[in-house]
């Protein structure tokens, strides 16, 4: 099973490359990530400045989440406007990097998690609202607390691709997160659940302290009200619900807790893809072999059949 890095490969081996000491070249390079993101490595002024901007789809309704905060409190000095056609940039002057190696190194790592630190916003929100909605719940019982409390927080959706979302609900006692997901094929629909069906048995199996996972085809009763929720009869889209306890939202785990389910669907998707083309790999060998043994097997002295110009019929030996 591959693990996908949290961070852009490709960003990270270029600026240490440039951080290296290597002679400033212009450049000009658009680098794709997951979920249609968008980067953009260019040297506009002049070649010992690099301007990395990024684009995401739903970088509006990370706003709405405290994205800019966050992005402030990991870039602040480095931030600089927008360019044009993008949601965020972030410029380095390779004349002014910081002294020692681990700064550096620290300032390739974070700008190479530059979609990370952006999709982290609402998780971090939702976070420090389970943290409040803790507090308050104990200070009653179960049956006194409040409606309010009970329900639990708002629902944040992330439209972060064309036709699928992430939802992040705080409660009380847990942080639920969902994501929709699009099955275009029977063969994608069996496949997911065999994988899902893995998570499950493998916490029932060794992990207890692993988050539950759910698969549904319709909406969880956590996305009642919310505007918008696809749903399909014939099985296409399907809901996986992901619930976070208190032992996974420490202060000490949240950062990687929020690494790991960010990168979920592209895992999912991932592995159901390489599934497929293992199986057919299979195929072909297995097919290749049944032809080489029909080969084999096939006589030495066959006898053909010809025919002559009148129409009659006789047997030569091959």
């Amino acid at each position: 099973m591959l693990l996908l890095d949290y961070q852009n490969v490709l960003i990270e081996s270029l600026l240490k490359d440039r951080f290296s000491g290597a002679t400033p070249t212009s450049i000009d390079q658009v680098v794709s990530d997951f979920d249609g993101v968008t980067f953009h490595i260019s040297t506009p002024e002049t070649k010992t400045k690099l301007l990395i901007s990024i684009s995401v789809r739903c970088f509006n309704e990370l706003v709405q989440y405290g994205a800019q905060q966050v992005l402030e409190r990991e870039y602040g000095p480095y931030i600089v406007s927008p360019e044009q056609g993008y949601d965020f940039s972030v410029a380095v002057d390779l004349e002014n990097l910081p002294a020692e190696e681990d700064a550096r190194n620290d300032l390739i790592r974070r700008i190479s998690l530059l979609k990370r630190n952006a999709m982290a916003a609402p998780f971090e929100q939702a976070f420090d609202e389970f943290a409040k909605l803790q507090e308050e719940a104990s200070k009653y019982t179960s049956e006194s607390a409040p409606q309010g409390v009970r329900e639990g927080g708002v629902v944040r959706a992330i439209h972060y691709r064309e036709e699928e979302a992430i939802y992040v609900k705080a409660n009380y006692d847990r942080v639920t997160v969902i994501f929709s997901t699009i099955f275009r094929e029977e063969t994608d629909r069996i496949f997911g659940k065999v994988f899902l069906q893995e998570f499950v048995d493998a916490r029932r199996r060794a992990i207890q302290n692993a988050p539950q996972v759910l698969f549904r085809n319709d909406p969880p009763l956590e996305l009642e009200g919310v505007p918008g929720l696809a749903q399909s009869g014939s099985g296409e889209i399907g809901y996986i619900t992901f619930v976070l306890f208190p032992r996974h939202i420490s202060m000490q785990r949240r950062e990687e807790v929020i690494s790991h389910i960010q990168t979920f669907r592209d895992y999912f998707h991932y592995h159901i893809k390489a599934s497929k083309a293992y199986i057919h790999s299979r195929m072909r060998r297995r097919t290749a072999d049944f032809l080489q043994v029909l080969r084999r097997a096939r006589p030495e002295n066959e006898e053909k059949e010809r025919k002559t110009a009148t129409g009659r019929t006789f047997r030569v030996q091959g």
